[in-house]
């Protein structure tokens, strides 16, 4: 590393201070390995652990404490965006940059809805990735707002029962107490394990009301279901 780039990697630093923790988790050992050799090259950066699977990241990250955990969407034993949610719930500070070899609008959905600062292709120069990770190191959002917002509303009118405020009315004034209590949950986007601990309900229970309410809304898809939880008093989704 040049003296230029030392003296920019010692400006790039945390406000914490000491270089920026990274937990690196995809199920590709090689793309593991090209990971750890671009970052730890950085002065300011520092690659604490590795997982490859959902299972070994969240046995191993919380241990580790990062500060970044770069995340791949495809693990074999489930994804990167439900370990985003989890590790998040475990580590309020970590911040997660979510990592995909292809573009996906539902994938880039779910990363925003469990919290993720940001979200980039496999395709990126190691340069630009090397930036995105100091980038949300310091808190700042690598998700474009013009991006999050068309998502958003193609979600919201993705169907027909979702598009209508009087038939949204009718449809969550359908839902049981204990639905509206879960959806409101599911709206803050916890975890399935998550909302049984806060309900005291076993994982299982809580799956069947999610099930119920997402037939009670015509919706498919949990994150469907968050955005009429999260919409504002007075959208047609109000309910006592």
């Amino acid at each position: 590393m040049t003296a230029e780039n030392a003296e920019h990697a010692e400006n790039a630093k945390p406000p914490g201070g000491g270089p920026v923790r990274v937990f690196l988790v995809d199920d590709h050992e090689v793309v593991r390995r090209g990971l750890v050799d671009l970052l730890d090259a950085e002065a300011d950066i520092e690659v604490v652990g590795e997982a490859g699977t959902s299972a070994q990241a969240l046995a191993r990250g919380p241990a580790l404490r990062p500060d970044v955990a770069v995340l791949d969407v495809r693990l074999p034993d489930g994804d990167g965006i439900t370990v985003c949610r989890e590790l998040r719930a475990r580590m309020p500070g970590l911040v997660c940059l979510v990592l995909t070899s292809f573009e996906d609008d539902d994938a880039l959905l779910d990363a925003i809805m469990a919290g993720a600062a940001g979200y980039v292709l496999k395709e990126i120069k190691g340069s630009d990735l090397v930036a995105a990770v100091r980038t949300v190191a310091t808190g700042k959002s690598m998700l474009d707002p013009a991006t999050t917002a068309r998502l958003m509303s193609s979600v919201r009118g993705e169907k027909p029962a979702a598009s209508a405020p009087d038939t949204e009315a009718a449809a969550l004034a359908a839902l049981s107490p204990r639905e509206h209590e879960v959806l409101d949950l599911v709206g803050e986007g916890l975890t399935n394990r998550q909302i049984g601990n806060r309900l005291y309900l076993s994982e299982k229970t809580v799956k069947n009301h999610i099930s119920r309410l997402l037939a009670k809304l015509g919706v498919e898809r949990r994150i469907q279901a968050a955005v009429l939880a999260s919409r504002p008093p007075g959208s047609g989704t109000e309910h006592h």
